[in-house]
């Protein structure tokens, strides 16, 4: 299958970014801005934390993006009890999908069995929508990634997540690379962290990943549509 062009990319893209806002002071009319722009760009969704999913979902009415949030965030230190009720709480106010940040250190020390009950009684909890695995890959070894990979395909989850974006490292295509090959196609790959522009978008997406998770989308798009002009991709994204 040839490349894409820019015109792709530009017409491709959009249904593959969740535009995130996760900081610790959001405003209300950061909000609006995420949601206006999500509206405007044709984003696949909005990514914001449980105390903004009743607005966001109100805000998004009539448009077809989702609204998103997280469980667990950013340290995957709750109970499991907490969890699954944040993610009932979401639900109940207009939550369609669910990032869920593991217990990494679980997973680090072992306690396979604890992992995957936790991740399977949040996708219970979350009663069909898609729920999503935050696995914090910059602090994992490969064998842990993989780990981590088979535990939440055994647990329902429909996405493994790279990283919170507040751990160590952000999405790189070497982990993209290596989740695919793991996963195949029993689950999908949301590659998140660090993501600031279309070249690193792009390279993800052509490593493996169906979704990406960034609080850069506009620019993102600003790039693609600059790329479609000129007629050619920047430099950084690989080729071959």
């Amino acid at each position: 299958m040839p490349p894409r062009t820019p015109a792709e990319w530009l017409a491709f893209m959009p249904g593959r970014v969740e535009q995130t806002l996760l900081g610790y002071d959001v405003a209300r009319d950061e909000i609006i801005t995420l949601c206006d722009d999500c509206r405007r760009e044709r984003f696949y969704g909005a990514v914001v934390n449980p105390t903004h999913v009743r607005f966001a979902v109100e805000r998004l009415a009539g448009s077809n993006a989702k609204v998103i949030t997280v469980i667990g965030f950013p340290l995957g230190a709750n109970t499991k009890a907490v969890k699954v009720y944040e993610t009932r709480d979401a639900l109940a106010k207009g939550a369609q999908e669910f990032d869920m940040v593991i217990n990494v250190a679980a997973l680090t020390h072992g306690y396979r069995d604890f992992v995957r009950e936790e991740v399977r009684e949040v996708v219970t909890a979350a009663e069909g929508r898609p729920v999503k695995t935050i696995v914090e890959c910059g602090a994992l070894t490969f064998d842990q990634k993989r780990v981590a990979v088979e535990l939440a395909v055994e647990a329902g989850a429909a996405f493994v997540k790279t990283s919170t974006g507040f751990g160590p490292g952000g999405a790189t295509e070497e982990d993209i690379r290596f989740l695919r090959r793991v996963a195949g196609n029993r689950v999908r790959l949301k590659a998140s962290g660090g993501i600031r522009s279309y070249e690193r978008a792009v390279n993800l997406i052509e490593a493996g990943a169906d979704r990406v998770g960034t609080s850069s989308g506009v620019v993102i798009m600003e790039g693609l549509r600059f790329a479609a002009k000129v007629g050619r991709l920047g430099g950084a994204v690989l080729t071959g």
